[in-house]
């Protein structure tokens, strides 16, 4: 390598429609790669999965990740971080939307990635600057320095001014900024805002309390050297201005990327790696990419690969990297690449290969499902393949086939999200999807006792058994027993299991056609034949004695209550348990989060019927912030809406 510096990745993060996109296309420029659409037979499907684009800047080789913004599809911003050395998270310039910021705060500080924050479309700011960062405070608990101010001419952004330098830059649509001496207007609130970040940076640098105690202004370095260090322990993040569309800011920001990224060995250390020249690489998503076949993309954190060696055990075929976008074959890839890797057999996303297994984040919990299925029958062998590879591409969806119902499930994080599931899914078949079904259970209310015969004769050897039950019901949760109090030889004893085995069987289908939980089914009399009983017909009588009695004995249906706990910032908490109470649910309670201030989970018992579209709805009420977790509490009788 004869680059000033390895190879760096960068993530782009943050809400839908803070403009990542623009700005991964305007970054790409500004490192002489423009953005082009994706190769290798895959089209990308905008807003939904990772972008990769590669370039230098400033002779220095860098990839960006350009993460998808909406909340359901988090997880893939999560899978960016673990391979990435510094994110930018993008928010709009509005302070009354600074809350959707708030699970991507969250999930940078959980992740320990350093990162920088991009005020976008700062031509579009009307208010101030100063009010915005104060708003997305108020969701970090990392502290947010302002480190540019914007410069304003006629109520327009026409540039800003550096806190750190004390230089000013003009934007100019489309083309570099100019540097410019700092207009007479902005000395005042330059020197305010400077001061600001100076007091904020001297609570660590007493070099720099010393010059404040003195009323010495600081110079660059002395700002620089304790806002670099933050930013790197993870304890501040720079705020930037930028409007890509325009251009303006875009250079600035690769600057600062370049000066405040840690390299691939700082990154790696970060993680646990240590130093070493056999290569170690990390998979942190898997894709189909038509005739290439499958690609794990990977981030190689030390070592250097060639494309017909071997990583981790594994030959490698073919290996392609991404300038501006675009997958393109390469014969060789060092650390701190990102790159993808064909045919490595049975390695999946999150994997580490060459080395043990890193740390990688988790799928979150499904919030929301579908009951699909082929609309053509010959499809269903094609159907639980493309299941299987889509899975395989995104984590966070799972695949569930329900016994109880005969359905397929398919589960992910919410409408858009299995939506665009549904639309690769459908390429080349036709598919169905509708809401799941709800598991019902059923029990009874009343002791019966049944009486059942059989006796057929048919020629030769007949068929003959008489048995009788008592049926009971059972404490909630029990489940289902056999009794047997058989005395005096009434029914031979080898007969006995095939009457509990029967008993079960016919127990899986009750009178209102769901499976019968929490009896007890007592044999308590019978009869036989010496020559026509058998176990085939003490069986069928059982049956026949235990259907009866079902439907005598008061039949009731049971749903499946789930315990939920849904997590809200705490001004949406009495939206959240009116939600829950108009869904039949039964508020237990709430209390704020732990450990995230402003937050609270309110717990509640939900009937699983209720639960479908929840999701939906509560992000609805929420600005899309809300969540939930539940699981399986207990079984009750339905009484419907």
């Amino acid at each position: 390598m004869t680059d000033a510096h390895p190879p760096r990745c960068v993530a782009l993060t943050g809400p839908y429609g803070s403009g990542k996109s623009a700005l991964f296309e305007a970054m790409l420029a500004a490192a002489g790669q423009p953005a082009r659409r994706t190769g290798n037979g895959r089209a990308h499907v905008p807003g939904t999965e990772i972008r990769i684009g590669q370039g230098a800047f400033l002779g220095d080789p860098w990839t960006i990740l350009d993460c998808p913004g909406s909340i359901e599809l988090l997880h893939a911003s999560a899978c960016a971080l673990a391979v990435a050395d510094i994110a930018v998270l993008v928010v709009d310039p509005a302070p009354e939307r600074a809350a959707m910021a708030a699970p991507f705060l969250r999930l940078l500080e959980e992740s320990g990635t350093p990162t920088i924050l991009l005020v976008h479309k700062v031509d579009v700011l009307g208010g101030r600057v100063r009010d915005i960062v104060a708003a997305l405070q108020d969701h970090s608990a990392r502290r947010l320095l302002l480190r540019q101010v914007p410069w304003r001419e006629d109520g327009r952004v026409v540039g800003y001014v550096d806190l750190v330098s004390e230089r000013a830059w003009r934007y100019r649509d489309g083309a570099p900024s100019e540097e410019v001496p700092v207009p007479d207007a902005m000395r005042s609130r330059e020197a305010e805002a400077r001061a600001a970040l100076a007091e904020a940076l001297a609570d660590h640098d007493d070099a720099l309390l010393e010059a404040i105690v003195e009323d010495r202004a600081p110079d660059p370095a002395a700002l620089y050297r304790p806002l670099h260090a933050e930013e790197a322990a993870g304890h501040a993040v720079a705020v930037l201005l930028g409007a890509a569309e325009h251009a303006a800011g875009v250079r600035r920001l690769w600057k600062a990327l370049r000066h405040d990224a840690p390299d691939v060995a700082e990154t790696a250390a970060r993680l646990g790696i240590p130093a070493g020249a056999e290569p170690v690489a990390q998979v942190f998503r898997t894709v189909q990419a038509g005739h290439a076949g499958r690609l794990s993309q990977v981030r190689l954190w030390r070592g250097a690969v060639r494309d017909g060696g071997s990583l981790g055990g594994q030959r490698i075929g073919g290996l392609w990297r991404f300038p501006g976008g675009e997958a393109t074959k390469a014969t060789e890839a060092v650390a701190g690449d990102v790159v993808a890797l064909g045919r490595l057999e049975g390695v999946v996303t999150g994997d580490t290969l060459g080395g043990p297994r890193l740390p990688f984040p988790a799928p979150p919990a499904a919030t929301y499902a579908l009951a699909i299925a082929p609309e053509d029958r010959k499809d269903e062998v094609r159907l639980g393949t493309a299941l299987a590879r889509l899975v395989e591409e995104d984590p966070s969806l799972a695949v569930e086939h329900v016994a109880e119902t005969g359905e397929t499930v398919l589960k992910g994080q919410g409408e858009q999200h299995l939506r665009a599931a549904l639309e690769r899914l459908g390429q080349g078949m036709r598919i169905a999807a509708r809401r799941p079904g709800v598991p019902f259970r059923e029990t009874i209310r009343q002791k019966v006792r049944q009486h059942a015969r059989l006796k057929r004769q048919t020629g030769g050897h007949g068929q003959f058994a008489d048995v009788t039950l008592e049926v009971a019901p059972r404490p909630r949760g029990a489940g289902f027993a056999f009794v047997d109090q058989i005395v005096g030889g009434a029914i031979p004893r080898k007969f006995i299991p095939a009457c509990g085995e029967a008993a079960e069987e016919a127990a899986r289908k009750g009178p209102l056609g769901n499976p019968v939980v929490d009896i007890e089914v007592t044999l308590v009399d019978g009869g036989f034949h010496t020559v026509d009983s058998s176990d085939m017909a003490f069986a069928t009588a059982t049956r026949m004695a235990l259907q009866e009695a079902l439907a005598k004995a008061e039949p009731v249906l049971l749903e499946p209550v789930e315990h939920v706990a849904v997590i809200v910032p705490a001004a949406f908490t009495p939206a959240a348990q009116r939600l829950l109470t108009n869904r039949r649910g039964q508020i237990l309670g709430y209390a704020e989060q732990p450990g995230r201030p402003g937050w609270d989970e309110v717990e509640a018992m939900v009937p699983a019927a209720e639960l479908h579209d929840l999701i939906l709805e509560l992000r609805g009420q929420t600005q899309g912030l809300g969540t939930y977790r539940h699981r399986f509490d207990h079984l009750a009788e339905s009484r419907g809406r």
